[in-house]
């Protein structure tokens, strides 16, 4: 079995440049690390918001990096330098509107400004990537709404299989989906 490999960015101008302590992608990675059973080597990316930075920064997790699943963090607001839903759709093959669903009706159940949230999934080639809300608690409680499915979409688009450990978070595959026999 090849080395599995999950991608991290955290989309900042201020944290990029040192200014701001990046919390997001911290908390991204903290939550994948107890969900997940596998072994995997995290690659985590601080850039600022730039859209073609984003997009070529994606790009490389996807196509160079091998990582089978890549989060982002920040630039899904309405701000004028919000971009990274943008930059995600232009990267990506397929776009997966149920994830950005889930996440929203989830974190309108905290907070009524979700509605200005932007987050978007997709598929490039072998990898999923999530974008995510920038506030720690909102990380996971997204995570938590749509993780389930995430080992299931990888299995569909030929990534590496995924266990999670299931005391934190169960995945969800239908009974005829099998495990690989290595």
């Amino acid at each position: 079995m090849s080395e599995v490999k999950i991608g991290f960015v955290t989309v900042s101008d201020r944290a990029s440049r040192g200014e701001y302590e990046d919390l997001g992608g911290p908390a991204m990675q903290a939550w994948i690390q107890k969900a997940l059973k596998t072994p995997y080597t995290p690659v985590a990316k601080v850039i600022e918001d730039d859209q073609t930075l984003i997009e070529e920064t994606l790009i490389h997790l996807a196509d160079e990096a091998g990582c089978c699943l890549i989060l982002t963090t920040g630039g899904t607001g309405p701000a004028k330098r919000d971009v990274t839903p943008e930059a995600t759709e232009v990267v990506c093959d397929k776009i997966l509107d149920g994830f950005a669903e889930q996440m929203r009706a989830v974190s309108l159940q905290y907070v009524p400004t979700a509605i200005l949230s932007r987050q978007i999934a997709g598929i490039r080639g072998e990898s999923l990537i999530i974008n995510l809300p920038g506030k720690p608690s909102a990380i996971g409680e997204c995570l938590e709404a749509v993780f389930p499915a995430v080992p299931y979409c990888i299995d569909l688009i030929e990534g590496p299989y995924l266990e999670t450990n299931e005391d934190f978070i169960k995945a969800f595959r239908p009974k005829h989906a099998k495990k690989p026999t290595e």
